[in-house]
């Protein structure tokens, strides 16, 4: 039986290297992959999931408007769904990929991120979240050797920033991944609180 796999983790966790890693795994099995990314998602080509360790493969970009049922039937029989950056999906275009599990017994691996640089879901994580039959943590650490937990954006002068759209594209030049406690403990430095 199919399922609907969520494996969300921290900016730097090896997301996007170990949706590559697992189109690797299954395309040398000799089965094929359908591998997509949201069209939000520009950073490295409006058509390209690469890691921050040099993995590089082209995918189907799919707009927030377009229908997931429709673009897979239109891209032949996969024996597989990989998608990079799930988060930047629809609610509907998650509620999609569920359909395509249980109308297609077709397994949907989805890797992103959880939440925000504010701590705040993503609207495709929360639905991801809500509909997933397998929700896996990619782990991460803190500069203080903690697990990872926030995407803490951060501004040109090196400053956690807590105000803003929720998507605004970048990778370590605007993105440092935090346990919570030092996230908390530097916003209130800034602001000339506490650190306790």
């Amino acid at each position: 039986m199919a399922k609907l796999y969520f494996k969300y983790g921290a900016m730097g966790s090896s997301k996007s290297a170990q949706a590559l890693i697992t189109k690797f795994n299954y395309e040398e099995q000799g089965m094929s992959v359908w591998l997509i990314k949201p069209s939000t998602d520009t950073r490295d080509g409006a058509d390209l999931v690469k890691s921050r360790i040099g993995l590089a493969q082209k995918a189907q970009v799919i707009t927030p408007g377009e229908n997931l049922t429709e673009a897979y039937h239109k891209s032949g029989r996969k024996d597989v769904i990989i998608s990079d950056e799930s988060q930047f999906f629809t609610p509907e275009q998650i509620d999609e990929l569920r359909d395509l599990v249980d109308d297609e017994n077709i397994p949907v691996l989805c890797f992103g991120l959880r939440t925000d640089f504010r701590t705040r879901f993503f609207p495709g994580s929360m639905r991801l979240m809500e509909l997933a039959d397998s929700i896996t943590e990619i782990k991460t650490v803190c500069a203080c050797g903690a697990k990872a937990t926030v995407n803490a954006r951060m501004d040109a002068r090196g400053r956690i920033v807590t105000e803003g759209e929720q998507v605004l594209l970048g990778g370590n030049d605007r993105y440092v991944a935090m346990c919570h406690r030092c996230w908390r403990r530097a916003i209130a430095a800034q602001q000339g609180g506490h650190t306790a």
